[in-house]
């Protein structure tokens, strides 16, 4: 009995201590918004409970003081239902970059395009080669970082992972220069990259004219469960 609970003993403390070890899930939610910053001089962020509320006159990224390496990211959101143009996305391996006499944000970001052409889960460079995945006939400028597309095929299960006022769940996989993005369970994209390998998160909102125009809008991006896991 007591050689029992001894080895009883002993693997209770190597589960726990394997359970301690594995990297944990952490929000970048709460409800002063501590863990985010606004590089921009517009744009403005709040949290409703347990949403994250995001309005803009202009394409506008809210992003993360800390910077990440390799991680699995994953997250909730939700689009609006709106006449005007509305799009968003999770940028990552993200950067300041200098412009005017202010800021932008630059770095890969996971789309979220409830438009008819429905590249939701593709990747965009923003503020530098633009679409990476799936290409652009125009606005598509890959360099020699960008090493490999595993899914050359824009399919139709990708077109439609993604599901207009739902909320939708995004999983980005960022590790080293491989990186994968899920739109409710589909992959969507799967490239190796050795632009960048570290940086910032950002959230988008692409910016509402009737905001600018009218100081009123009901474009509004909500994010929830933002949830991020360094490896």
């Amino acid at each position: 009995m007591k050689n029992f609970l001894i080895l009883w003993g002993a693997t209770f403390l190597l589960a726990s201590c394997t359970s301690l070890s594995k990297p944990q899930p952490q929000s970048l939610l709460d409800p002063e918004l501590t863990q985010f910053t606004n590089i921009y001089d517009y744009g403005s962020a709040r949290m409703v409970g347990d949403v994250l509320e995001l309005i803009s006159t202009a394409n506008w990224f809210y992003v993360t003081k800390k910077t990440y390496k390799n991680f699995i990211l994953e997250g909730e959101v939700l689009m609006p239902d709106v006449q005007e143009y509305s799009n968003s996305g999770f940028m990552f391996r993200g950067r300041a970059k200098v412009k005017g006499n202010g800021f932008e944000a630059e770095g890969l970001q996971a789309e979220i395009d409830p438009s008819e052409r429905k590249w939701s889960g593709g990747i965009y460079h923003q503020a530098g080669r633009k679409w990476l995945h799936p290409l652009h006939p125009t606005r598509s400028e890959p360099d020699e970082d960008f090493k490999h597309n595993y899914l050359p095929e824009w399919s139709e299960e990708m077109a439609n992972a993604y599901k207009h006022l739902q909320w939708n769940k995004y999983r980005i996989e960022a590790i080293d220069s491989d990186i994968k993005v899920f739109v409710n369970g589909v992959l969507t994209t799967h490239i190796t990259d050795t632009k960048h390998t570290e940086g910032f998160i950002g959230l988008q909102h692409h910016g509402s004219k009737k905001l600018r125009e009218s100081g009123k809008t009901d474009n509004l991006v909500y994010f929830r469960n933002i949830m991020i896991t360094e490896l």
